[in-house]
């Protein structure tokens, strides 16, 4: 078994930094540019005509919605600002560490502002218990997909490899 079958690759901790930036990032492309699409919608909600007719409630979903989106933006388009103000200082490890953790937390917001964009749609379509109902089923379905099922993998409670998923090479690494 080679060591890169064996979950070690040959590369250094800085090939290994700049690896694992670059893929974060393009993690984070894949989900900014939903991000920005959910985020313009947003922006112009309230200069609608219909916007004037919500009641308390609702305005106080769209205000919840509205600033997730921003957060997650911002949580997305962290990693590529700091990589500029950082660029050749040495720092790509702590980068790679920040950067990880800016994507959980906009994956976060982006289950919030996703969740209380449709609640707040369905609720103005339908009914409050309709709009209740799928933003909890929307909820748990991002958390669980997006943080509860990789989270019991990382800590080895689940296996995908047993079902025949995932990847036959992985690094302890990334």
């Amino acid at each position: 078994m080679t060591s890169e079958m064996a979950g070690q690759r040959n590369e250094s901790e800085q090939e290994r930094a700049d690896r694992n930036f670059v893929e974060l990032l393009q993690g984070a492309r894949v989900a900014v540019t939903g991000v920005q699409v959910l985020f313009a919608f947003l922006l112009t909600v309230p200069f609608s005509s219909g916007f004037s007719r919500l009641d308390q409630a609702d305005r106080w979903l769209y205000y919840a919605a509205l600033v997730s989106a921003a957060i997650a933006s911002i949580c997305y388009i962290a990693p590529t600002a700091q990589h500029r103000v950082l660029f050749r200082q040495g720092r790509k490890e702590t980068l790679v560490r920040r950067s990880n953790l800016y994507g959980i937390f906009g994956a976060l917001a982006l289950a919030v502002s996703m969740t209380t964009s449709t609640m707040f749609v369905i609720d103005y379509l339908f009914q409050a218990t309709l709009a209740w109902i799928t933003a909890g089923v929307l909820a748990a379905l991002a958390l669980w997909t997006w943080f509860a099922q990789p989270g019991l993998t990382r800590n080895g409670q689940s296996s995908d490899r047993s079902s025949g998923e995932g990847n036959s090479v992985s690094s302890s690494e990334d």
